[in-house]
Parts: structure tokens; C-alpha cells; sequence
């Protein structure tokens, strides 16, 4: 497993939520001002977007991110990205926060799935990043910060061997396998089949340096070539596009990692769960970290940046409220031991998780475990933002 996996599924999950809270965003847009109290403005999108990003791309956090450590799972990776949603004026309820988080794993599973080599990984990463540079290109102080972060992304990643990003790439897959949401837009362009697995082609071009298929050139102890011989390579293949730029600016060639989404096309953000699919129930080795980590998450992290008696607003990506109670509602929840967290700043919450953490301590202090303490700085990072 690479410890140089997170920084990437952090940035390109998040663009993948930006892309998709800017496409809502704009779908729900009645306003051009702030004139109208309890509108949606254009004003009121921007501010998200630049709130958003701000957090994400503050040098403290990404700091912490860009150290060796172990890929969180899909749990706390979700209370991450929802705290990060929250860092603005707009609310998500748990139900949409759900979607959310399953449309930003496909896209981005679907984007690794084609990737021509694993270094193409970093232009993915690349090209969401300048996606959100386009977007808070009218803010000088974030766009900084998005640009210092690209800078420090480049040159922890530039010097890995083909080996080590390969094993980046296998990290991946495995954070991604038995995750087969049906996405509406990948169903519409029949690049998922209903069961929710990806349609890949054999065909296309190839990666840069790479031959086209089909030929077999035999060589003698000299290094002379002295026969030669074609096969069917069983699709229709072309030479490279060229090589995509891995500097701060320039074409990526590659287009994996782009906005997908348009503002009058809401229903592409829509996701159904493949029939017969039940959410893991298996118990996790890590509950305790993870435990620790939210707690410390949503005990101190200030969300709640917002002044008081202003208008907060809620987005759905559902269209109707009783289509959000009813996925939120749909889940068999009979068997199943919930613990629910408040995800505010409440002393009441983080002395329960504390407590319920507390449990797995004897078991825990057998093992000996030099990675219990996963995540506690990177989650810490965020209590000043």
C-alpha cells in the first residue's frame, strides 16, 4: 500500500465535489444579487465555492496532507469532505451528502479505470486542479493558494518511479473495489452497464511511448533485426496524442479529470445503488483512529464560520424532499448498531466519541500498533480554518 495516496484522492475528490456543487448550484440560481433574502445568488455560489476552496488549499492542512501516511477509509473520508462542504454557508443533509460522496467516487474511479499509465495519475490531479483554479480565478488570496499547493504537489510527486506509481495505482483500485454505484450521466453515454461496472474500449490511443499493437519485431544476440511479424491486437488502435504537460501550466492532453457536468442538465448528478447491493457491515480494525479522529474533527474544527442570524441554505440533489427522506430512510437499519454524531462543535459529542473509543483501548494496547494515532494531526489542521 503507497503512503502517498491520500494527498491525490483528497484533491480529486474534492474537485469532483466542487464540479458537482457548482453544476446545483447554478441549476438552483433565482438571483443575480444578494438583494432578495433567502434567494440563491450568484454572489451566495461564488462565496461557496471560494469558502470551499480556501479550506481546502490552506497551507497548514495540505502541510499535514502531503505526509506519508496511510489511505483513511471510505467512513472517514466521507466526514472529512462533509466538513469540508460545511465551511461555507450552504448545508447538506445526510441523504445528499450520500449521493454526493457516491458521485465523486465513480467519476474519479472511472477516471483512474482508463488512465493510459499510473503516472497519468498526476495529470488527472492536474486537471482538476486547474478546473478549480478557473473557478476561483476572481480571488486572488485562494487562487494563491491553489497555485502553492500544485507547486508542492509537483515536487513530491515528480521524482516517483514508474514502480511507485504503480503501486499508487494499485492503492487506488483497491480503495475503489466493490464500489458499483450506478452514475445517471455514465448510464446515458453507455459507459456503465446497469449493474454499475464501467464499459472499458479497446481502442483509441495509445499512451506517449508507446507503439501501436500489432506488430512483432524478432531480434538476433547482435541487437539486428531479422524478421518481422503482425497479430491482431483485437481493437482499433492509434499513435499518442503527445505528452501532457506536468508543470504548473500547460496542456495535459489527457482529458480525464475535467468537469463533466452543465448547469441544465441537474439529472446528471443523479445515482441509484445497483439492486441487491448492501452497505459493508464488517467491522473495522481502525474504528478506535477513525473514532479519535472525528472526534477531534467535530469537537474543535471551526465550520462554523458563518455569523450569526445569517441565511444558511440548503441543498438538495434530490428533487423532491420526500425523494431525500426516502433514500435517507431506505437503508435496513434493524440490525445494525448506530451511533449518531452531531457534526458540531459540542463538548457533549466529543466527550461521547471519546468514551466510545475509550472502549477499544485494552484490545488495542495487545497490538502495539505504530499507526493508531493515523490522521490526528491531518484532521487537527483543520480546527484553525
Amino acid at each position: 500500500m503507497s503512503v502517498r495516496t491520500l494527498p491525490l484522492v483528497f484533491i480529486n475528490l474534492g474537485g469532483e465535489m466542487l464540479y458537482i456543487l457548482d453544476q446545483r448550484l447554478r441549476a438552483h440560481n433565482t438571483s443575480e444579487s444578494n438583494s432578495e433574502k433567502g434567494v440563491w445568488s450568484e454572489g451566495d455560489r461564488k462565496r461557496v465555492l471560494n469558502d470551499i476552496v480556501g479550506t481546502m488549499f490552506s497551507k497548514s492542512f495540505m502541510d499535514e496532507l502531503l505526509k506519508p501516511q496511510q489511505l483513511y477509509s471510505h467512513r472517514t473520508m466521507k466526514t472529512v469532505l462533509t466538513r469540508l462542504a460545511h465551511t461555507s454557508i450552504m448545508r447538506l443533509n445526510p441523504a445528499s451528502m450520500d449521493r454526493l460522496y457516491e458521485l465523486m467516487i465513480m467519476a474519479f474511479k472511472y477516471q483512474v479505470f482508463l488512465c493510459p499509465r499510473p503516472k497519468d495519475l498526476l495529470l488527472i490531479s492536474y486537471n482538476h486542479i486547474d478546473s478549480i483554479r478557473a473557478l476561483v480565478r476572481d480571488t486572488p488570496a485562494v487562487l494563491n493558494q491553489v497555485d502553492e499547493t500544485h507547486r508542492k504537489v509537483i515536487e513530491v510527486y515528480s521524482t516517483f518511479s514508474e514502480g511507485e506509481l504503480q503501486l499508487l495505482r494499485q492503492t487506488l483500485l483497491i480503495f475503489f473495489q466493490d464500489m458499483h454505484i450506478r452514475v445517471s450521466l455514465f448510464l446515458k453515454n453507455q459507459i456503465q452497464n446497469p449493474s454499475g461496472r464501467f464499459v472499458l474500449t479497446t481502442s483509441g490511443p495509445v499512451p506517449s511511448g508507446v507503439d501501436v499493437p500489432g506488430l512483432i519485431r524478432t531480434f538476433d544476440l547482435r541487437g539486428r533485426e531479422v524478421s518481422r511479424s503482425e497479430f491482431l491486437p483485437g481493437g482499433s488502435f492509434t499513435g499518442s496524442v503527445g505528452e501532457g504537460s506536468f508543470d504548473l501550466n500547460g496542456d495535459r492532453v489527457l482529458r480525464l479529470g475535467r468537469n463533466l457536468y452543465g448547469a441544465e442538465h441537474p439529472e446528471e448528478t443523479q445515482t441509484s445503488r445497483t439492486p441487491g447491493a448492501q452497505p459493508n457491515s464488517t467491522p473495522n480494525p481502525l474504528a478506535k483512529e477513525e473514532l479519535n479522529l472525528l472526534a477531534r474533527l467535530m469537537g474543535s474544527m471551526k465550520a462554523e464560520n458563518v455569523p450569526t442570524g445569517e441565511p444558511r441554505f440548503r441543498i438538495s440533489l434530490f428533487s423532491t424532499d420526500q425523494e431525500e427522506a426516502g433514500a435517507s430512510g431506505g437503508e435496513q437499519q434493524d440490525t445494525i448498531q448506530v451511533v449518531n454524531i452531531q457534526a458540531v462543535q459540542d463538548g457533549q459529542a466529543a466527550l461521547a466519541l471519546a468514551r466510545i473509543a475509550g472502549e477499544f483501548a485494552d484490545e488495542e494496547a495487545k497490538l502495539e500498533n505504530p499507526s493508531s494515532s493515523k490522521g490526528d494531526e491531518l484532521l487537527a489542521m483543520m480546527d484553525d480554518l
